[in-house]
């Protein structure tokens, strides 16, 4: 099982460093000051919070449809302007809404055009950002190369496989067969910085998100020969710390 539903665990993972790619993603879209935004998929704050601090909207709903994460969000983020609700993709709420944005959800919602679709009738401006998880993601991408050469017939978890849209490419494609005529993407990259190989390694424990469920489900001797064929492909400076980086894509219509 991949779906998330722990805003602790989520943070861990990969939560942290979707807030600085957020602080880069709204600058892109550069809205103006006092809109009502709407943030569908809004797991534990991390693109609502950052809309607060650098938008300066009138007023943000985050919606989700997990209950643990909408929780979360509601005691982490303190600001009279923001609400949260739980609601999936498929249930968004009537708008208008000068802004509507989606980070790091494209990939876990089933019915994207539909979605994408329903966000363009209520939202003026629409965007939306995902990891790169063929390429550029590269926590991840380290983990899911080493399984594919330790376990070859396990390939169909890797997230680059999983996701192929998730690229500059399929994102203006999928916007397009949703119906938006004018559409730019863009590149974010953000340092990921670890201080040990168990810093990088915790956070793949916490068995939710696809990488973290897929090793759960493994034996505990196949756990340890992936958990020591990553540690082989880190990059490991002399003081035990890993220097990676992350990209997303990001797309507005």
């Amino acid at each position: 099982m991949s779906e998330w539903s722990s805003g602790g665990i989520y943070e861990s993972y990969v939560g942290r460093w979707s807030r600085l790619v957020a602080a880069e993603f709204l600058g892109w879209l550069d809205r103006p000051e006092g809109l009502r935004w709407l943030d569908v998929g809004c797991g534990t704050g991390a693109l609502t919070s950052t809309v607060l601090q650098t938008a300066a909207p009138a007023a943000v709903l985050g919606v989700d449809p997990s209950a643990g994460f909408v929780e979360y969000a509601r005691e982490s983020v303190d600001d009279p302007r923001a609400t949260f609700e739980v609601r999936s993709a498929a249930e968004l709420p009537d708008g208008p809404y000068d802004v509507v944005v989606a980070g790091l959800v494209l990939n876990f919602i089933p019915e994207r055009v539909d979605a994408l679709r329903r966000m363009r009738a209520i939202g003026g401006t629409v965007a939306a950002y995902v990891w790169d998880y063929a390429d550029g993601m590269q926590l991840m991408r380290y983990f899911f190369d080493a399984m594919q050469e330790l376990r070859p017939q396990d390939r169909d978890h890797d997230e680059g496989v999983r996701f192929p849209f998730c690229t500059a490419e399929g994102l203006e494609l999928l916007f397009r067969e949703a119906g938006f005529e004018s559409v730019r993407t863009r590149e974010i990259v953000v340092p990921t910085v670890f201080q040990s190989f168990d810093d990088y390694w915790q956070p793949f424990l916490g068995g939710q998100g696809v990488a973290p469920a897929y090793l759960r489900g493994l034996a505990p001797a196949d756990q340890q020969a992936l958990r020591e064929a990553v540690r082989a492909r880190l990059p490991t400076h002399s003081d035990g710390s890993i220097h990676l980086t992350a990209r997303a894509w990001a797309v507005a219509g």
